[in-house]
């Protein structure tokens, strides 16, 4: 593929992403029509970056759907996406892939299941999924050869770059003993934000999970097999606390914010466009799957009484 079509489908309410990411994806955005879109820290920070720094090469969103018509036209203007489509069906023949930027992991294999099985690779926002059945339906698509990518921007965060390095993490902490992690809005989607910054971090092999809070207040104790203990809190209205990372160990502790919220879009975007040019994903879907399992326990802990919930339990 020389030059990659994208269709950005589908949008729900407190998610700006078909904004932001068309604009990343196609090297600019006009100024009036962005500074109408109703996040303004998407202009914000848009606007803060050199015109050079937009964009991914060989790729473009040429098609847009969002579930209100009205904002697929404005989201157009903004981002100089060229078509308009009425049924996200439309597309299929028009484009080489698809991006779902909504985050409710209950929508997400109604939204994906047409193109999914017409054979297009997808990008799905975080989270995958938020519920058994349909993440036991991704592993079956997956497991069938086909192309689902999802993540949190998270996990590109360069602010916690450093930490991923297993080796420098040890001259830094020595034996991570214990991690904690804020994130605004609700543990089913923005649980994961905080999560997938976590997760390559302390890596694979995590045990159980209670939510001792209610569903406003989450707080999310993990254990990993490792020993280490993860604490996630994700509180509705806690919005000026979103990514602020401890790591707390045997030898030292370290602690940052996450701050530049393009970077990581971008280097997230740039690793979808990479999975479409060599087939290969820029992480196992298991780690999705084991995240995915976290989330899931993390509601069911929640919904009955703050018990532990063990992630063997949550049935594939």
């Amino acid at each position: 593929m020389s030059e990659i079509k994208l269709a950005m489908l589908g949008m729900v309410d407190g998610n700006g992403h078909p904004y932001s990411w068309s604009a990343i994806i196609n090297g600019g955005f006009n100024s009036e029509e962005m500074k109408k879109c109703p996040y303004p820290v998407i202009y914000e920070y848009l606007s803060k970056e050199p015109r050079e720094n937009l964009g991914i090469s060989g790729a473009m969103v040429t098609h847009i759907w969002c579930d209100n018509p009205e904002d697929a036209v404005r989201v157009a203007k903004a981002a100089f996406i060229p078509n308009i489509v009425s049924r996200p069906e439309d597309v299929l023949g028009e484009v080489d892939a698809v991006i779902i930027p909504t985050d409710r992991g209950n929508e997400h294999v109604e939204r994906a299941k047409i193109f999914v099985e017409a054979g297009l690779p997808v990008f799905i926002d975080k989270p995958l999924a938020d519920n058994e059945r349909d993440l036991k339906q991704f592993v079956r698509w997956v497991d069938e050869g086909k192309m689902v990518l999802s993540s949190s921007c998270m996990r590109y965060a360069k602010e916690f770059e450093e930490y991923r390095n297993s080796e420098k993490l040890r001259q830094l902490v020595g034996r991570v003993d214990y991690v904690t992690i804020t994130t605004p809005k609700s543990w089913e989607r923005y649980g994961i934000h905080a999560l997938e910054a976590v997760y390559p971090i302390v890596k694979p092999g995590f045990y159980s999970v209670r939510n001792s809070g209610s569903y406003e207040r989450n707080i999310v104790h993990i254990k990993h097999h490792s020993g280490a203990d993860i604490v996630i809190a994700a509180i509705n209205e806690m919005h000026g606390a979103f990514g602020n990372l401890f790591i707390g160990g045997t030898e030292g502790r370290v602690y940052k914010d996450f701050e530049d919220t393009f970077y990581a879009f971008k280097a997230q975007l740039e690793s979808f466009i990479r999975y479409l040019r060599t087939g290969k994903p820029p992480f196992p879907f298991e780690e999705t799957v084991e995240m995915m399992k976290i989330i899931i326990a993390g509601i069911k802990s929640r919904e009955n009484g703050g018990r532990e919930v063990i992630l063997n339990d949550i049935l594939l």
